[in-house]
């Protein structure tokens, strides 16, 4: 198994506790995991609160902003990772910086026209729920459009309707499909 060295950007919630048992799983897989903090500390219970926040802070200019900072000091050979806010995290980072090995987006996608040019030769899976009212309604179809000119993207969808069901310290979480999502990340990273 290759090791790799993962960047992990958290949701609009913040740096739950789900988020860092989220990093821990994908650790004792055996993989380097950072799992900046773009909220400095502060977490919330609803996405609206988060989302407050973020206008508070400048708007997702910023968070990007700070996303770009948090990897300065890393190698450039990562992969890049994010839950919902954090995707559009990771793909602006990856079109910025050079080296993207991989790319693993979770209830989140954004069209590369928006963020700048995914890597050539950097897979990616997609993961969501199919009714969840962001991914599913808002992002299942770019992700799928965007899979279908590569041969290196996967779009996994799982049934239900919950937005952050892979983070274990939120009323969406869902074990079995969190569970999925870790198994198919994990066969990811160690083709990788």
């Amino acid at each position: 198994m290759s090791t790799q060295t993962i960047v992990l950007f958290h949701h609009v919630a913040g740096r739950t506790p789900g988020m860092e048992a989220l990093a821990e799983r994908w650790r004792a897989a055996g993989h380097v995991v950072h799992a900046p903090d773009l909220f400095g500390s502060r977490t919330f219970g609803s996405v609206e609160e988060g989302f407050g926040f973020v206008q508070s802070i400048g708007g997702f200019d910023e968070v990007r902003a700070r996303a770009l900072a948090a990897v300065e000091e890393l190698p450039e050979q990562v992969v890049y990772a994010g839950v919902s806010m954090g995707v559009v995290a990771a793909m602006h980072v990856a079109a910025r910086r050079p080296g993207a090995v991989a790319g693993v987006f979770l209830e989140s996608f954004v069209d590369p026209e928006h963020v700048g040019p995914w890597p050539v030769g950097a897979p990616v899976q997609v993961h969501g729920m199919e009714d969840d009212e962001f991914f599913g309604l808002e992002d299942l179809e770019p992700a799928r459009a965007f899979a279908a000119t590569r041969d290196d993207v996967e779009v996994f969808t799982y049934p239900g309707d919950q937005h952050l069901f892979v983070d274990s310290s939120l009323s969406a979480w869902d074990a079995a499909a969190a569970a999925q999502v870790d198994e198919r990340v994990l066969a990811l990273l160690a083709g990788l």
